[in-house]
């Protein structure tokens, strides 16, 4: 398997070269690490974790739980072990918990310390302390935790649990698996049953990881969504964890292959779950070559090999009920749209403006300034394909943003003149070494110097 060479910059340039070629492993999955991490803290006694992604985000959720009194050792590239001090048993942490980037892990630890009857500060870095997190406060002040914030519900966030929280039945007013993990988490903690209602089904890696653990939990379909009950103050068992390649890192040397000529990778040991997928199926309605190998179950997730193929694609309309399986794909999804041929609609995608960027109006204006024609509304983005190479030639402001950082970088790779990105530190958060990784491949990603 092809070894990354390791490029560490804030600054990056890609530009048209060969065409990709090999096979990469991309990072752990970043939500079922998040998850594995959290939910191992709540099992009675020690859990194994391997292939755990390492990126920023995924740290400060492990140094979140140490400094909750929860033991975390790192035994080896993506080895990690929990002692888990069962639900309820964490311990007031000595300072504020830097959360750095990660709207997951803000989210999911307001849930974790619902049910303890302390006080804790969550921060972050600036841009997870623009973003509000009034979609967790509400579920859970209705549950009895008490909340200190900034204006519209910003950080720095003090949370106080309850030693006596409240079971709730909770209908998402918009699907967000974070919102939904974070009640659930906080039922965990309660008496009786909590339910949570989607109005459509979003990742469900929650929900598997609960049953993984022994946890005492319902889905049952409701409408065109989902009911997921969870039964209160259980004693979960530890359970080792394998987590899958990340396939929503894995889109972008996909969707680079797709775009460069003659390329051809493979991308092992993705996480298939259909609350994932969103992006593949669009692609493949694209006309991308895609071919699914070796399919199998590991740790309570399905998985596949994926084959990957240069492919000109054609313009697609996606509807706005597929978007929670692909939010976060959304923005390197428009970067093959702007090569394809024929126009393309993305719908239901208002979701968009409340990630680490407004990635909405960021994907606009660099695909604008690309050469290509967008039209931005409110919940949608219609992009005019150039059905070839795009002109390029811009320096984009990543704003912080991982996605868009490294969205930009793949349409490098494919457009006439080279694309540069400001700052390639958020990439760190969700794909560390992503430059070296594709380089690896024959991409040419470069310090902008």
């Amino acid at each position: 398997m092809t070894e990354p060479n390791t490029i560490a910059t804030s600054k990056l340039t890609a530009r048209r070269g060969g065409p990709l070629r090999g096979a990469l492993r991309v990072p752990g999955d970043k939500s079922i690490s998040h998850r594995a991490l959290m939910f191992a803290a709540l099992a009675v006694g020690e859990t194994a974790i391997s292939g755990l992604l390492e990126g920023d985000d995924v740290r400060h959720t492990a140094a979140a739980l140490q400094s909750l009194g929860v033991t975390v050792t790192r035994d080896g590239p993506g080895a990690w072990r929990v002692n888990g001090v069962g639900v309820g048993g964490l311990t007031p942490p000595d300072d504020v918990i830097d959360l750095g980037n990660s709207g997951t892990a803000a989210r999911l630890l307001c849930g974790l310390l619902a049910g303890h009857g302390f006080s804790t500060v969550l921060t972050g870095d600036a841009s997870l302390r623009s973003r509000p997190m009034g979609r967790v406060v509400t579920p859970l002040t209705a549950m009895g935790v008490t909340f200190q914030a900034n204006e519209g519900d910003r950080m720095p966030l003090t949370v106080t649990g309850s030693d006596d929280l409240r079971p709730t039945a909770y209908t998402l007013p918009v699907a967000s698996a974070q919102v939904k993990s974070a009640v659930l988490l906080a039922g965990l903690h309660a008496p009786g049953e909590t339910s949570v209602v989607e109005p459509t089904p979003t990742r469900d890696h929650s929900e598997r990881m609960l049953s993984h653990f022994g946890a005492d939990i319902r889905v049952v379909a409701e409408g065109n969504g989902r009911r997921i009950t969870v039964a209160g103050q259980p004693e979960l068992i530890p359970a080792a964890i394998a987590v899958p390649a990340d396939p929503s890192s894995a889109a972008f040397p996909a969707v680079a292959a797709l775009l460069v000529a003659g390329s051809e990778i493979s991308l092992p040991g993705l996480c298939t779950n259909p609350t994932r997928t969103g992006l593949y199926t669009t692609l493949a309605e694209m006309g991308a070559d895609l071919s699914w190998d070796n399919e199998r179950i590991e740790g309570g997730e399905p998985v596949a090999d994926l084959t990957v193929r240069a492919s000109q694609l054609k313009g697609v309309e996606v509807p706005a009920e597929r978007a929670p399986a692909m939010i976060d794909e959304y923005p390197v999804l428009a970067m093959a749209a702007a090569c394809a041929t024929g126009t393309s609609v993305f719908h239901g995608v208002g979701e968009l403006r409340h990630k680490e960027s407004d990635r909405l109006a960021a994907v606009a204006a660099g695909v604008i300034a690309c050469g290509v024609v967008v039209e931005e509304g409110a919940d949608s983005l219609t992009i005019h394909g150039t059905g070839k190479a795009p002109a390029g030639g811009a320096a984009i402001a990543a704003a912080l943003d991982h996605r868009i950082a490294m969205s930009f970088l793949v349409l490098g790779l494919a457009s006439e003149a080279p694309i540069s990105i400001d700052d390639a530190s958020s990439i760190e958060t969700s794909f560390p070494d992503f430059a070296g990784a594709m380089s690896a491949l024959g991409a040419e990603i470069a310090p902008d110097v």
